[in-house]
């Protein structure tokens, strides 16, 4: 089984969501096909079919998101040491061509918003990151060229 990294509040999230999917989502997708079986013939009812549908979407989804909990290897952020970059970890990093400073948190695959600062481990970025230290020049290949960075700071998140 693989093990997928994630931190408390990703965890939490993804528990979150598979229980908003099971007490309202699944309720009311039971509901409308109940209504669209109401409505007599299902055989050529579009509102019956469009409900089942959205149910096995329903359905897949809870399954999806029950594995990844499952696989789930749960880091605290404020546990990982701050030597290296490693998953948790918060990076200030320098774009060597702009001179523009980013922050970035690195988190699972599931939690990743770079809106929010938050990017996957398993990034591009996120893969060149891992075991460097402040000083380290981290060099990755983006769809519109070469992206040279400094690695300013690494925080504990």
């Amino acid at each position: 089984m693989e093990r997928i990294p994630m931190t408390p509040a990703g965890h939490g999230a993804l528990k979150e969501e598979v229980r908003r999917l099971k007490e309202v989502e699944r309720q009311e997708v039971i509901r409308a096909i109940q209504d669209a079986r109401a409505h007599g013939d299902i055989t050529e009812n579009a509102e019956f079919e469009a409900a089942k549908e959205r149910q096995a979407f329903i359905e897949g989804k809870i399954k999806d998101l029950e594995y990844k909990i499952a696989c789930a290897d749960v880091i605290d952020p404020r546990t990982v040491k701050t030597d290296r970059v490693m998953f948790g970890c918060t990076v200030v990093l320098e774009n060597l061509t702009t001179e523009q400073a980013v922050r970035y948190q690195l988190v699972g695959p599931d939690e990743s918003d770079v809106s929010q600062g938050r990017i996957s481990v398993s990034s591009p970025l996120g893969k060149a990151m891992i075991g460097k230290e402040v000083g380290d020049e981290i060099v990755v290949q983006a769809p519109s060229g070469q992206r040279r960075y400094e690695l300013v700071e690494i925080l504990a998140s």
